[in-house]
């Protein structure tokens, strides 16, 4: 047998008992949050991906988000002081300003500065539930992080895998 065979052995038994006895069988699912944007800044989707978890009934898993686009991000960030996020807005502008000398300035000049803060911050966030919630500490947010200066559309991509409440009906 091959080293860690037996370990795969195992844990497909283990799984496949589970669900024999009861166990949520899994499910995914997947949808599109539009995010509008006024311009630069953090843009608070918390509540939004809660809703979009509790309406197709997660209960165990994990969501993953990803923004679709190389000028905006994901962050996990502090959600009760607004000082916070203006605190980081201005050390990304600190790190990529305006106005620099940067060679890619065909969709403005605020395009590359953008591109540069978005290499610099996640774009794809991983989130663990349990019983249907998030396990998103007290003081945590999930922020689309806009680096244009202008509106924009911003289409973030969730996936869940895990249980739901459900049952076997779906």
């Amino acid at each position: 047998m091959r080293p860690g065979a037996a370990t795969r052995n195992a844990v497909r038994a283990e799984v496949l008992g589970a669900l024999a006895g009861g166990a949520r069988p899994i499910r995914q699912h997947s949808a599109t949050l539009v995010v509008e944007t006024r311009g630069a800044g953090f843009y608070d989707v918390t509540a939004d991906i809660a809703r979009w978890l509790q309406d197709i009934g997660a209960n165990e898993g994990v969501v993953t988000l990803f923004i679709r686009h190389t000028s905006a991000s994901l962050v996990i960030q502090e959600n009760a002081d607004p000082d916070v996020r203006r605190d980081l807005a201005d050390a990304l502008a600190r790190l990529a300003p305006e106005g620099a000398g940067y060679r890619h300035t065909m969709e403005g000049p605020d395009d590359m500065p953008a591109h540069i803060k978005s290499m610099v911050t996640p774009v794809s966030i991983a989130i663990p539930l349990l019983d249907g919630a998030m396990r998103l500490g007290t003081w945590q947010g999930i922020f689309v992080v806009e680096h244009r200066s202008a509106r924009c559309v911003r289409e973030v991509a969730l996936n869940y895998t895990g249980s739901d409440n459900r049952g076997s009906e779906n």
